[in-house]
Order: structure tokens, then sequence, then C-alpha cells
């Protein structure tokens, strides 16, 4: 497998006690969108720092873990499918493409989840 570091280290944050912790990962004009499904129904979280601030927010957090199928980089690119799991089971598949910019934060994020397409294979990071 591949590597992206900075995707893998976001989603590890993002699965612990203090998710909150990557927005010190995030650069002064981080710009992102979460298109999130759950039962056949879509929300697009999207914006700045502040939107993301509210993202964490309103998530579950401590219930859910992110475990990488394939990953990839390119240049500052990188890119990332995965599974995310309740309790050990899959609920969804995720695809992240993230965008680390000069200052060594990210600058641009995109993910996509949907439990509707199962992608199976690859290996825990």
């Amino acid at each position: 497998m591949s590597e992206a570091p900075f995707l893998t280290k976001w989603f590890e944050i993002m699965d612990s006690d203090t998710p909150s912790r990557i927005l010190d990962l995030i650069d002064d004009g981080f710009t992102f969108s979460i298109l999130f499904s759950t039962d056949g129904l879509a929300t697009d979280f999207a914006g700045g720092r502040e939107a993301m601030e509210g993202y964490l927010a309103q998530r579950e957090k401590g219930t859910l873990t992110h475990h990488p199928l394939a990953v990839s980089s390119s240049g500052n690119a990188e890119f990332y499918l995965g599974e995310v799991r309740r309790a050990g089971e899959v609920v969804a598949n995720y695809v992240a493409a993230g965008q680390v910019g000069a200052s060594g934060k990210l600058e641009r994020l995109i993910i996509g989840r949907s439990p509707g397409v199962r992608f199976e294979g690859g290996a825990d990071v």
C-alpha cells in the first residue's frame, strides 16, 4: 500500500478522544467539503475553519473509526479510500483527497461517504 501520511494522521485524530486537534492541522485559507450520506439522505458540510468547527461539534465522537483500504499520494496531494466502522462493523465507505500547502498544513479537503457502495480488500495501515 502506498502512503498518505497527512490524511492517515488526520483520520487517527478524528478517531481519538480529541478530534478538535485537527484544527491545528489546517491552513489559514483552508476550504473543505464533506458529503455525508446516511439512509439515502446526504448532507454537504462545506466552508472554511468555522464550518469545520461546526462539523466537529455535530459529529459523533468515539463511536466511529476510519480504516484505510487504499492510500496514495502525488506531490502535495493525498488520496484515501477507506471504510467507517461502528463497533467493528463496516457501516460505510469513504474517499478523501487532501492538498497540503507550503505551510505543511492542509489547504483543501474533499470527502465523500456513503453506505450505498462497498469496497472490499486492502489492509489496515
